[in-house]
């Protein structure tokens, strides 16, 4: 029987982060005070049982642990200086690997450390402090484990971190890192080496598979294992640990290490894993899952592993709190509670009638994705319709392509021919996960779109809950397994309609990609012109499925930034392109390279002027100019690139401005003199550089940003959408609303969205 003590005291612990992390001050200390009062008074009321008194416990340590965090963060001097913005000298160390990612004004190296000496405004503090380091891509790539000191700008942070720095010199390395991070880095670039020779998708995902180094994984293959509900695979996490200590002691076993000595093995087996996959909070949370997991497997493992799952989530909590709000956490520790509490009943039902060894295939993974889908959905507003099947399938070759990609490493530190030997069966099993990745995502109903609103994820919760009394029943008997399977697989390879939509009368309509462009022009009966595919094939193709689009007879890219070309791919998918435009300024080269790569051809150039018809599309391209896109050096050439469109759709006139910026917006209000139009798509997602005073002049009625929710430039400005409102535009954003789509009904002019 499961131990639910364990459990109490874990959900305890859980909620006491939350109150403190999630609620204002005085309302997390009210909350937590009426909650032990409670708790106490209903002791005390029924004398009988104390058992509320333990987890109460845990939801007060945890609750004052989390405050005290956030009490030492927000009053470092650290916090302090960066209110001020200050340039002081830094000692750091540095305690994560760093991570390019894009910015605003170019590429940034990210990376955690902790500040142990700051020097500023005539002062000096010694400390120990969380910050986020984010300097310039020419900054030195310093390894983890790594003392420096050096010169920077702090600015204030956000969550657990006293302050962002941003250095202004040169790093001066005072230590390099101790041996254990060199020997943890040497195993990390000798199992990367001992694959480096294989295919470019497998060579990436041994070492996600390995130790949780993604960093080069291509974007459409991780989304490919996020529909799928693999994307487990390539994060740091229980699975990794159970497999690795999991070969240790089998290979300890059969060297003749028994009873204690075997512990003491998998406790170096365990350390030994959280050194090579990094020392981190997520890595060391994947690791007390694992060992959660491996204590499961055990003798009585029901019971001794609900009590190491609730202990594991206590204990991680008093010392990083700010865990509980990790999306991490949240599906580690439910994937296994879920494989304790649920998956052991499902076997036993499916062993009715299947083997014991098919009965535990399927009741784990299922297990594990009833109690991981509410999450899931939360961050996604997805439903995947392919994990299980996709787990499944993909559950044979993880394991051989996990251990034999760090024995391949480990032997390669010695002789890197035999690490490459060892290691190719590890590349060819992850090859077979690619594959299945690729063919769940290319199932036509791969995912179902569900929503994040609080009342789609409450009936998912409770659909959730209701699986677990009725499952066993199912799928004790084969006719109702079989018969459900059967409809899953129908849902499945059938896509569904999507009621109402497109809805009636539409002319245009801007896809929800995310961060970027993607414009749709109805041209006749499930054809549409496209301008533009965002930086996503799968959301692109979807919103295309979505407005059952099946033939694309023009499609334009405004210019080749990212954001607008890297879903051409998915506007390509089951669809027939007829002809492809883009600008002259064939920058930045990534963006022509990928374009090129995906479309097999060049765009031609659009013919300034002219007007012309396509479908019920009327098409003007106005800008860029015949010999160049002129505009303000100091600004962006791409941008300042664009091809602008004058479209009109059943009467309806439309601007379609791409990212042009201020200085080429000045040069368009000159050009198009008096020009007025119903629908504005906004430049460049809204951003504050822009020509108020033209694009307030337009007279348009409908306004829409393409813009990408919780985005890191500040998209749109405040300041851009009150002028906008002010002269009568209403304004719709797909970070708020969906997909956004303007219609016609009755000569009028509407929109609709799809939240």
């Amino acid at each position: 029987m499961p131990d639910l003590r364990a459990l109490a005291l874990g959900a305890g612990a859980w909620v006491g982060a939350l109150l403190v992390l999630l609620l204002p001050g005085r309302v997390a200390l009210g909350s937590t005070c009426l909650l032990v009062a409670a708790g106490v008074s209903g002791v005390r009321w029924r004398r009988r049982s104390a058992a509320w008194l333990g987890p109460l416990a845990a939801l007060v340590a945890v609750a004052g642990v989390a405050a005290l965090h956030l009490t030492v963060v927000a009053t470092s001097p650290l916090a302090g200086l960066a209110d001020e913005g200050a340039v002081v000298t830094l000692r750091l160390e540095v305690t994560s690997d760093p991570r390019i990612v894009a910015g605003q004004y170019g590429d940034l190296q990210v990376a955690r450390a902790r500040a142990t000496r700051v020097e500023g405004r005539g002062r000096a503090w010694r400390l120990d402090a969380p910050v986020v380091l984010m300097a310039g891509s020419e900054w030195p790539r310093l390894p983890l484990g790594t003392s420096l000191e050096t010169t920077a700008r702090l600015v204030p942070g956000d969550g657990d971190v006293a302050a962002l720095v941003r250095p202004t010199g040169a790093p001066r390395v005072v230590a390099e890192p101790d041996v254990w991070w060199d020997a943890a880095a040497a195993v990390r670039r000798s199992v990367r080496a001992a694959v480096s020779g294989r295919d470019a998708d497998a060579r990436e995902l041994v070492p996600a598979l390995v130790v949780g180094d993604d960093g080069g994984l291509d974007p459409d293959l991780a989304d490919d294992f996020r529909t799928t509900g693999l994307t487990h695979l390539l994060a740091v996490s229980g699975t990794n640990l159970t497999l690795v200590v999991g070969f240790v002691l089998v290979l300890g076993r059969w060297l003749g290490v028994r009873g204690r000595w075997l512990h003491a093995l998998a406790a170096v087996g365990i350390a030994g894993f959280v050194m090579t996959a990094r020392a981190e909070p997520s890595v060391v949370r994947a690791a007390a899952m694992g060992t959660v997991a491996l204590v499961g497997m055990g003798r009585n493992g029901r019971s001794r592993g609900t009590r190491g799952l609730g202990v594991a989530v206590l204990g991680l909590l008093l010392v990083w709190p700010r865990l509980a709000v990790t999306a991490g956490f949240a599906l580690s520790a439910l994937a296994t509670a879920g494989i304790l509490l649920l998956a052991p009943a499902w076997r036993d039902a499916l062993m009715r009638w299947t083997p014991r060894w098919v009965a535990e295939a399927v009741s784990v993974p299922l297990a594990a994705q009833v109690a991981c889908t509410p999450v899931v959905a939360a961050l996604s507003g997805q439903v995947s319709m392919v994990a299980v099947g996709a787990n499944l399938l993909a559950a044979p070759a993880v394991a051989p392509a996990t251990v034999l990609g760090l024995t391949g490493g480990l032997l390669g530190l010695v002789w890197t021919p035999l690490g490459a030997v060892v290691a190719a069966p590890a590349a060819w099993s992850a090859q077979w996960i690619i594959t299945v990745a690729r063919w769940g995502a290319d199932v036509p109903t791969a995912a179902v779109h569900w929503g994040t609103g609080p009342v789609p994820l409450v009936v998912l919760t409770a659909m959730c809950l209701a699986a677990v009394p009725l499952a066993p029943r199912l799928l004790g008997r084969p006719g109702s397994t079989l018969a459900c399977t059967g409809l899953l697989v129908v849902v499945m390879l059938v896509r569904p309609p999507t009621p109402g939509w497109p809805p009636t009368g539409w002319v245009l309509a801007v896809c929800d990609v995310g961060q970027g462009d993607g414009l749709v022009l109805r041209a006749d009966e499930h054809a549409a012109v496209v301008v533009d595919a965002g930086p996503d094939p799968a959301a692109m193709d979807a919103c295309l499925d979505r407005l059952e689009v099946r033939s694309v007879p023009l499609l334009v890219l405004t210019h080749f930034h990212a954001d607008h070309v890297g879903g051409v791919a998915g506007v390509l998918e089951g669809r027939e392109v007829g002809a492809i435009e883009g600008t002259a300024l064939l920058e930045p080269a990534d963006g022509v390279r990928d374009v090129g790569s995906a479309l097999g051809r060049d765009p031609a150039l659009p013919a300034y002027g002219v007007t012309r018809r396509v479908g019920e599309v009327t098409l003007q391209a106005v800008w860029p100019r015949p010999g160049g896109p002129g505009g303000d050096p100091s600004e962006s050439a791409p941008n300042n690139a664009s091809v602008v469109l004058v479209a009109e759709v059943t009467g309806v006139r439309m601007l379609l401005t791409g990212d042009v910026e201020p200085s080429a917006q000045a040069a368009l209000a000159r050009d198009l003199a008096g020009l007025r139009v119903d629908v504005l798509k906004v430049p460049h997602h809204g951003s504050r550089h822009q020509d108020l005073d033209w694009l307030t002049s337009l007279g348009a009625r409908v306004a829409l940003v393409s813009v990408g929710a919780d985005n890191d430039y500040g998209h749109p400005a405040p300041d851009l959408l009150a002028a906008l409102s002010a002269s009568g535009a209403r304004v719709w954003r797909t970070d708020t609303a969906g997909d956004v789509v303007v219609v016609v009904r009755q000569g009028e002019v509407g929109v609709v969205t799809r939240d």
